[in-house]
């Protein structure tokens, strides 16, 4: 908690002096008060409102929804004679600043002998910013917020327990190209199961670079981004305490031109262990999402 903290103080401190340095080299009156919210926390200018932030495949989706999305996504992993599967169905539709997703897994994890499947556990998902600050000049561009995750179990094979993941996160731009998304959470496990009562700190990272098709023109695409994921999660209790799991994925986003009024996008990635903690588990993974906006 205490590096958490340490991090909001520094993109403050950071943010102000950008503020500073954009005073100093302009003459010119600074624009009308923006800020809005509770205790004024938040500021219209912001790039969370300008749908700038790139969907990730294995970090969660902090973004703002407006106008509704639905997403198909899919994870696959193997690791010797182990193969794991998961696809996703998930929509999410912001009102106001509230943004809510549901999301329906299905999964299928096989061995040499062994085969367990089924629907996941249902998840909806509640997130809301809190405090924005952007620089006079736009440059620095940062939004933290909070997430309530709720995991329902469907009492399949593979969906016993009830999971709670309270999180916070932060949205980050750096000039026009360059954005970093961060997520913790801390999840519990409630249930009759062997994991029943399990707790995991959870974290993620999604680092993008958008290139409008003005600065790189690929036929029928808006946007291209590469992205640079971490995904990882720390075992808190049982066994296991203090075991450490964590992935990696390089690979892209292609934000396409609208199909009418629908604005299709794709996404792939190449999944690979960081530590020893993933490597027991997974050797090399595929990612993938077709996103559709409304």
């Amino acid at each position: 908690m205490g590096g958490i903290l340490f991090a909001v103080a520094f993109i403050h401190a950071t943010a102000m002096a950008d503020n500073q340095v954009a005073l100093a080299g302009t003459n010119s009156l600074v624009a009308p008060n923006s800020r809005f919210g509770l205790f004024n926390g938040l500021d219209h200018r912001s790039a969370y409102y300008q749908d700038f932030f790139p969907q990730p495949l294995l970090v969660d989706d902090t973004g703002l929804e407006e106008d509704g999305e639905v997403e198909f996504g899919s994870l696959h992993t193997q690791a010797n004679d182990q193969r794991n599967d998961i696809v996703t169905a998930g929509a999410q539709k912001s009102f106001g600043l509230l943004t809510l997703e549901l999301t329906v897994p299905y999964e299928r994890n096989s061995d040499v002998d062994d085969v367990s499947q089924g629907i996941g556990n249902i998840d909806l998902e509640a997130r809301y910013p809190l405090y924005q600050l952007v620089s006079v000049n736009g440059f620095f561009d940062t939004t933290l917020g909070v997430v309530m995750e709720v995991g329902i179990p469907v009492n399949s094979a593979v969906s016993k327990n009830t999971e709670f993941v309270p999180k916070i996160f932060n949205d980050l731009k750096l000039g026009e190209h360059f954005t970093l998304q961060s997520v913790f959470g801390y999840s519990t496990l409630f249930g009759g199961s062997d994991d029943g009562d399990l707790q995991t700190f959870e974290y993620g990272f999604d680092f993008g670079y958008t290139i409008p098709h003005s600065e790189l023109r690929l036929p029928g695409v808006q946007q291209f981004i590469p992205m640079f994921e971490l995904a990882g999660e720390t075992e808190l209790n049982q066994a296991d305490s203090g075991r450490n799991s964590l992935l990696g994925s390089l690979g892209f986003r292609l934000n396409l031109k609208p199909i009418g009024e629908v604005q299709p996008g794709l996404g792939l990635g190449f999944v690979f262990p960081i530590d020893c903690g993933a490597r027991a588990e997974i050797h090399w993974g595929i990612a993938t999402s077709v996103t559709l906006e409304f």
